[in-house]
């Protein structure tokens, strides 16, 4: 397989399965991690490395891999490559271009890129994609042969889900990278406290499975990823270890899935309390935005390009928390009633356009 973003979480869990079920990794592609990255070379001994600054080609264990270097690196490497399967799991926009690309080449893509379907579902053949995120790879799962009506993914509620509500715009990115739940990496732990994170979700739940009716809910262990409602009335729901291991096992090898010790089996105990609560706009703003970018879901690239250049001066530590929802909401009503994009072109034009747009206003605003 090629895999791309292999220093991550996903990555690294990808990479442990494809070694239980002894699966070639052709292609690696990492950003500035590069020790990982070299012990990941060392033991899977990948044809093909990407990397994301060629200044940082002297830190690198290339051990004979043929070595690339950014954006149009990932998309040589992607061509280059023999493997059928393409496992997305880069983070941001970045991650658009190269599913593209896959699927041109008559690739399979594992997507756990959101933001390939944020900004740009429409220009996406969703047939050629396997889900991984495990909101949508439960979603999928259930989906199976039923008729259906509705889709609820859940959220975690991230930092600040009990912080009282009045006092969350002016928390720092210290507070904001305190998740509950997990270790992520830093943007979409930020996203998941602002509830963007699921917004991006919600979209990219519309373009895998074409239904307008996409809800959330938050339910604090993670272990409850997906449930629909179907048109008899019923719903059914997905549990699961939140580690997405069964999700990967399935992009990677759908026969041996259930055969992979490496998936660990629910207990009672692991459900037997689990409690589902409604997402409150009053401690996340931004989620009045849901039935917008869903009439209008090729607005996800101007929620998707603010919300990375207000995250990045957060984390800067530029200013505080508060600052984010504010310039997401003034973004989406400057281009509110911008068309939809015809081609990677006019998508690429328009996510510069916002983001110029967002810098100017977190800088007035500062």
């Amino acid at each position: 397989m090629i895999l791309l973003g292999s220093t991550g979480s996903i990555g690294c869990n990808a990479l442990e399965i494809a070694q239980a079920f002894h699966i070639q990794v052709e292609t690696l592609v990492a950003g500035k991690n590069l020790a990982l990255l070299n012990q990941q070379i060392a033991t899977f001994k990948p044809k093909i490395v990407v990397i994301a600054d060629q200044n940082d080609a002297h830190k690198l264990q290339a051990n004979g891999a043929k070595v690339l270097f950014g954006n149009q690196g990932i998309l040589e490497a992607i061509s280059l490559s023999s493997s059928s399967l393409v496992l997305n799991a880069l983070v941001g926009f970045i991650g658009l271009e190269p599913t593209l690309h896959s699927i041109a080449l008559g690739k399979k893509v594992a997507l756990a890129n959101k933001e390939s379907l944020v900004c740009g579902g429409w220009l996406i053949d969703t047939s050629k994609l396997i889900p991984v995120d495990s909101e949508h790879f439960s979603l999928w799962h259930l989906l199976q042969n039923h008729p259906l009506e509705k889709l609820i993914i859940t959220a975690s509620g991230g930092a600040f889900r009990d912080t009282p509500i009045e006092s969350i715009p002016n928390q720092n990115a210290q507070n904001a990278l305190k998740h509950p739940n997990w270790n992520m990496g830093k943007k979409i732990t930020i996203d998941s406290a602002s509830m963007v994170n699921k917004l991006l979700e919600i979209l990219e739940a519309y373009w895998l499975f074409g239904i307008q009716e996409v809800d959330a809910l938050i339910e604090r262990s993670s272990i409850i990823h997906g449930i629909v409602g179907y048109k008899d009335g019923s719903m059914g729901m997905h549990l699961a270890h939140p580690d997405m291991k069964l999700a990967i096992s399935y992009a990677l090898n759908p026969n041996l899935a259930s055969q992979d010790s490496l998936i660990k089996p629910l207990g009672f105990e692991d459900f037997a309390s689990l409690k589902l609560e409604r997402i409150d706009p009053r401690r996340y703003p931004l989620w009045e935005l849901k039935d917008t970018l869903l009439a209008n879901p090729h607005l996800g690239i101007i929620l998707n390009a603010s919300n990375e250049v207000a995250v990045e001066g957060f984390l800067e530590e530029r200013y505080l928390f508060g600052k984010i929802t504010k310039a997401i909401f003034k973004c989406m009503d400057h281009f509110s009633n911008i068309p939809k994009p015809q081609s990677l072109m006019e998508v690429l034009e328009l996510d510069r356009e916002v983001r110029k747009y967002t810098q100017e206003i977190l800088l007035l605003t500062s």
